[in-house]
């Protein structure tokens, strides 16, 4: 799965659509806690006030976040609804769940979509197919209606799968991509583009507030920026062109080093990544340097010797972005510490690196399609 001067900011008094993003692993203290939270707000209410969107309607959806690996929401699909689990990805740009006719064992073990049992629904004779880092997918294009917290898509084109390979240990339904329309298998519209050319967003925005080590707590907002959950300014990275999550990197560094992306690279914002994810050589030389050892497909280090580990820094333009090691070393189901760096599967030309949930978790995230922009803010 792969990846805004914004002029006003949604005031808090009016309405924005967040929607709770869930991850098996946690919401971060500072935000659990009541006077914390209210010393934020305190903090930066002049701030606020000055940059917030008038009229504008802000959705929030909660995430789960499942063993700091994924992050997921609940939406609706049919006449009466039907619940699936999906991961929000700005990686991709289709939205799918699996059919009721999809018999292969990764279908069975998920909710899948009973067509039959939904009055709204419109089938397609349309197939497409869809490879991902972590399994693929065969589909049909399908319409009906789509609910993602109070935003309501009427006759919204998505994939139903009718076979899944891969996906292994897979702790949600679904896919819903946020990336540009471009970047569609399907070619169906993405929900995200229709809601916004039907008016039901004012603002072409979309934020994630990702928690850690903590189930509950993560959201997704669309239509506006909540100020509760960054602190500091939002930085704004343009991207290095409008249909991609994609900006531009400077250096990746460490003990004032230059580790990667030495001459500059690509960096793809990835919400449906987990890890972060660079070419093998590079990614193998910030093993060794952090002492990582690998085994199987993950590189271990010792637990005890993580607040000895250095901060890695992503500088994007201009601007440090420093994540620890406690932010890039991760706990296996068995308790041992391993990296959060990843090696690509698929060569490419030039230098690309994906910034997953690791880096994420550290930094806030807006992705403005207004604007062209990406912007980063400091998690509270």
């Amino acid at each position: 799965m792969k990846w805004v001067v914004l002029l006003w900011l949604v005031a808090f008094s009016e309405c924005i659509v967040k929607i709770p993003l869930r991850r098996v692993k946690t919401m971060r203290k500072t935000l659990s806690g009541e006077n914390m939270l209210n010393n934020v707000l305190k903090e930066h209410g002049n701030r606020m006030s000055k940059i917030s969107f008038r009229g504008s309607n802000l959705t929030t959806l909660p995430l789960r976040n499942i063993r700091d690996l994924t992050y997921v929401g609940n939406i609706t699909i049919g006449t009466p609804p039907q619940e699936f689990q999906v991961v929000f990805d700005t990686g991709s740009s289709d939205f799918w769940v699996p059919s009721d006719f999809c018999t292969s064992p990764q279908c069975i073990a998920h909710v899948r979509f009973r067509q039959h049992q939904s009055s709204t629904f419109r089938p397609t004779n349309k197939t497409f197919s869809i490879t991902y880092g972590s399994g693929r997918m065969r589909g049909v294009v399908a319409h009906d209606t789509v609910q993602i917290g109070d935003l309501v898509s009427t006759d919204q084109p998505f994939g139903l799968s009718m076979s899944e390979y891969g996906f292994k240990g897979r702790a949600y339904d679904g896919i819903l991509g946020l990336n540009y329309p471009d970047k569609s298998f399907s070619e169906a519209i993405p929900i995200f583009d229709k809601l916004k050319n039907e008016g039901a967003i004012s603002e072409p925005v979309f934020a994630f507030y990702l928690s850690k080590k903590k189930l509950e707590g993560s959201v997704v907002m669309f239509g506006g920026v909540d100020h509760r959950y960054y602190k500091g300014e939002l930085n704004w990275v343009p991207l290095i062109e409008e249909g991609d999550w994609t900006v531009h990197m400077d250096r990746i560094s460490m003990k004032r080093n230059v580790v990667a992306c030495s001459e500059g690279c690509e960096a793809a914002v990835d919400t449906g990544t987990s890890l972060i994810k660079g070419p093998r050589k590079l990614v193998n030389k910030i093993q060794k340097l952090i002492g990582a050892m690998p085994r199987g497909s993950k590189h271990y280090v010792y637990c005890s010797a993580v607040n000895t580990l250095p901060s890695i820094i992503f500088t994007i333009n201009g601007i440090n972005y420093p994540v620890s090691a406690r932010d890039y070393i991760l706990k296996d189901s068995r308790g041992r510490c391993y990296t959060a760096f990843k090696k690509q599967r698929f060569s490419s030309s030039t230098e690309t690196w994906i910034l997953g949930d690791a880096f994420l978790r550290v930094y806030f995230s807006v992705f403005d399609r207004g604007n062209g922009r990406i912007g980063l803010a400091r998690a509270v």
